[in-house]
């Protein structure tokens, strides 16, 4: 399989104003426009989280846009965001890092790497098809999305992207923000290894515990370590 790279980082909220205030509030810095999702009726902002080690990185703050439904009837939102007790956790604890997405050469591959892979056999979904026009050019990926919206792992097996010609840091600005590291943690560590390896992220520090994914950014106030602790 051909190395997979962290295209973006998920960070959730309870309402996309509460995220912004998160952002302001621990990174130090104002998110970007982002856009809207009528398939999942949720909405977000970006960062852009650029460095050596994790070229075209990008933050999204992600939340249910209020009133909003999915645009097909009985679709589960993506990243688990249904989730009554994910909900909870939001509303009670703030926003959280939750999930990360891969980026890779070829989804279609990716996803059926996953599915043979001999110990787990994942199901990582159907890929989905979309487009946005913006600034930089029109915008079009597939996406891993499954039936039940589910992140699988607690969040650390990451939804998988392929993207067109234009990526959206092409047009992001400057955050002053970078992505310095990123590793997860899980229980069934081995098992998440080998579903890691089959697509191409093998690389990837896992270690043996409490379901985590731990992110170091620096800042313009310096290190800051996001956790999903769980979530």
């Amino acid at each position: 399989m051909a190395p997979a790279e962290i295209d973006h980082l998920v960070i959730a909220a309870a309402s996309l104003a509460e995220g912004v205030a998160w952002c302001e509030a621990t990174l130090g810095v104002t998110p970007a426009p982002g856009g809207v999702h009528p398939l999942m009726g949720t909405h977000n902002r970006l960062l852009n989280i650029a460095s050596a080690a994790f070229p075209r990185a990008y933050a999204e703050i992600i939340a249910i846009e209020a009133g909003k439904a999915p645009s097909r009837p009985k679709t589960h939102r993506w990243f688990d965001l249904d989730d009554a007790a994910l909900q909870a956790a939001l509303a009670q604890r703030g926003p959280h890092l939750i999930h990360f997405v891969a980026r890779v050469p070829d989804a279609h591959a990716a996803t059926q790497a996953l599915a043979r892979e001999e110990h787990a056999h994942i199901d990582r979904g159907h890929l989905l098809e979309a487009s946005r026009d913006t600034p930089a050019g029109r915008l079009e990926w597939q996406i891993t999305v499954r039936d039940d919206g589910q992140r699988l792992f607690y969040g650390a097996l990451p939804t998988l992207i392929q993207w067109g010609a234009v990526h959206p840091t092409d047009a992001m600005p400057a955050s002053g923000l970078a992505l310095r590291s990123l590793r997860v943690a899980h229980p069934r560590a081995p098992a998440l290894s080998a579903a890691l390896t089959a697509i191409g992220m093998g690389s990837l520090p896992v270690d043996a515990g409490p379901p985590n994914l731990v992110a170091v950014l620096d800042t313009p106030r310096g290190p800051v370590t996001l956790e999903s602790q769980g979530l």
